[in-house]
């Protein structure tokens, strides 16, 4: 079941769902919008030769932050990691998806490629966007633009191993701004 604007403020106000920072106009009759930060994780395609899950190499993407009204651009066919401004925490009842904002995908701006799911448990962490431009113009990016919408679906019980429990091999908690992938750490 997916949640109603009335169980999600109930959920924050209980303290259950985190949402920080939260402005009451993000909560939409279904989900919560939620805004860029001011950081992309970008590839260093002059230097990179090949990108191997099992062995990443560490300087294969460059943090870059943008400077206060200025903007992110993204090319045509062009891949990078941003991330949420709002931190997210999710119960162990409770699992999120990550949408993107219809209007911007009208524009050729993809929000994830994958990794649309957040797990029950989910401790205060920003979520990592995986952001693509599909459109055959350049599309900027601005800080503190509403970029996607979190859904929200209740579990039939809780999570018997939520998200970051010790027999679980998870990678991001408490993740903060875009996050590389750490698939290496995934056994062979």
């Amino acid at each position: 079941m997916i949640l109603s604007d009335g169980t999600i403020r109930s959920l924050l106000a209980d303290g259950r769902l985190v949402i920080e920072p939260l402005e009451p106009e993000q909560v939409q009759p279904a989900s919560v919008d939620v805004r860029l930060g001011d950081s992309f994780l970008v590839f260093r395609n002059h230097t990179a030769e090949v990108i191997d899950p099992f062995d990443r190499p560490a300087d294969l993407m460059d943090t870059i932050t943008v400077a206060e009204g200025d903007a992110f651009v993204l090319h045509p066919g062009e891949f990078v990691l941003g991330t949420t401004l709002e931190a997210i925490g999710l119960p162990d009842d409770l699992v999120a998806r990550v949408e993107g904002k219809s209007s911007l995908g009208r524009l050729g701006l993809l929000i994830h490629a994958t990794a649309g799911f957040v797990d029950p448990g989910w401790a205060r962490g920003q979520i990592t966007l995986e952001l693509s431009n599909v459109a055959t113009l350049p599309i900027k990016l601005w800080p503190g633009m509403k970029i996607g919408q979190l859904s929200f679906h209740t579990l039939d019980a809780p999570a018997e191993r939520p998200y970051g429990h010790p027999e679980l091999n998870s990678k991001y908690v408490g993740q903060v701004g875009p996050v590389a992938s750490a698939y290496q750490r995934n056994p062979r």
